[in-house]
């Protein structure tokens, strides 16, 4: 792996930090980018609070707490608070009407939906890098039912057919928003034409973001949900759009083993020690059962409409690895897999979706780009298989592109292109890719 001298380490780590603190509102939490991202995202304050906790816990551990006063009576997290009002966002509180729902927060207005649940494996991270370990305890102790709370939501009502694994109704709560995953599904289904103003085309170049029919079928699905008042069961009876996601669920396994972790240390609830030992065995099982494909060497997507794995390669695709579910046997055929089509000379790992596929768009959103964040979980997952070369590699990358571009969103995966001297897209000052350069480089040996 390159040699990062102290001081390059350090200027970038600077930079990183005014990012992340340009970012923080005087509310207790952070943008994702200003502008394009006015609210508070879930996913995203997770990693935003690891890139805190390495110089500012106290602002690390106001992240967390301010995401997980919104959660809802019945333990789900929306994957976006809407603290304020905002003409720059596009769909607001407005279309969304959380309040549908009998157990909404009183206090907070937000989706109707969620993102992956990285809180456990969060926790756990800002409890190894906190010096004080005392304090941070007591901020965990605080905390960590709030995050079970919301597991035990996904197992008992995400999970329709008793097998540890759980679905989601949107797209939007993969994270991966318009991957090609999706297209096999908008080809069942035929929205009606939506009237509305996009507001993220006015930051963003419309080429590198989802298109207007994308938003009509996005649209469409929050009002089937919204139709049945975000009950989970005629969602999950209704919905056009019900998926089991790879990505989704390894990150529920890892938080699930990180809770354990976690409440073990504070030697307390062994009902729900037990309770999540017994969905992570489900979940491992079924993860590999189901999933995995063994003709394209890579775990896929689950549509539950049409009982079918969904045949696509993406960066989510490896992201089990994180997990640690796989064996060793299926864990060397992942990074073959990965290695063979996104790991060219030409290229930059991880890009998030197949390289050598016709629906493979270097430029546009999940399409094709490399993100910060799906690199940051594959980099550990991959790290705790032994397979540092290719880990090196993935983190090498996107210290690259950070460098040679900044801290923007996603970035073309292609080395060299017609455009390349502008390879950083989306999101300008993002701050998950500020606040993961930051764990990347303050990483112990």
């Amino acid at each position: 792996m390159r040699f990062y001298t102290i001081v390059m380490q350090e200027q970038l780590i600077d930079k990183a930090i005014k990012v992340l603190d340009n970012n923080f509102q005087e509310e207790g939490f952070t943008l994702p980018s200003k502008g394009l991202y006015p609210f508070q995202w879930k996913w995203d304050s997770g990693f935003i609070a690891l890139g805190f906790a390495h110089y500012n816990m106290d602002r690390a551990k106001k992240e967390i707490n301010t995401l997980l006063n919104a959660q809802w009576e019945n333990g789900f997290i929306p994957h976006i608070i809407f603290h304020s009002d905002s003409d720059t966002y596009f769909p607001g509180p407005d279309f969304h009407q959380s309040s549908l729902h009998p157990k909404a927060s009183k206090k907070y207005r937000s989706t109707g939906m969620t993102q992956p649940p990285v809180f456990g494996f969060i926790l756990q991270k800002l409890y190894d890098i906190a010096e004080d370990k005392k304090d941070i305890l007591q901020f965990i102790e605080q905390q960590i039912d709030k995050v079970y709370d919301n597991h035990m939501y996904f197992y008992e009502n995400r999970d329709i057919h008793n097998e540890g694994l759980v679905y989601i109704y949107h797209n939007w709560e993969s994270g991966t928003d318009n991957s090609p995953m999706w297209d096999d599904i908008w080809a069942t289904m035929d929205p009606p034409e939506y009237t509305f103003e996009r507001r993220d085309t006015s930051h963003v170049d419309a080429s590198q973001r989802p298109s207007k029919r994308e938003y009509d079928h996005y649209l469409y699905i929050i009002d089937v949900a919204k139709k049945y008042l975000y009950d989970d069961a005629k969602i999950a009876e209704h919905s056009p759009f019900l998926v089991q996601d790879p990505l989704f669920n390894s990150i529920l396994i890892k938080s699930n083993e990180a809770l354990i972790a976690l409440y073990t240390l504070l030697g307390t609830n062994n009902d729900k020690i037990q309770y999540l030992k017994a969905q992570q065995k489900k979940s491992i099982k079924s993860l590999n059962e189901k999933l995995f494909n063994k003709e394209l060497g890579a775990f896929v997507h689950y549509d539950l409409r049409n009982e079918e794995q969904i045949p696509y390669i993406s960066s989510s695709s490896f992201s089990p690895l994180f997990s640690g579910a796989p064996d060793a046997k299926i864990a060397k055929q992942l990074v073959e897999t990965m290695m063979n089509k996104f790991g060219g000379n030409d290229r930059y790992l991880c890009a998030s979706f197949d390289p050598t596929h016709e629906k493979f768009n270097p430029k546009k959103y999940w399409r094709g780009p490399v993100w910060i964040n799906l690199n940051w979980i594959l980099y550990h997952g991959l790290k705790s298989y032994g397979f540092i070369k290719e880990a090196n590699r993935i983190k090498e990358d996107s210290l690259k592109l950070i460098e040679k571009y900044g801290f923007f969103e996603y970035f073309d995966s292609r080395k060299i292109h017609p455009d390349s001297e502008k390879s950083g897209y989306g999101g300008d000052n993002f701050s998950w890719s500020a606040a993961l350069i930051i764990d990347f480089l303050k990483e112990k040996a």
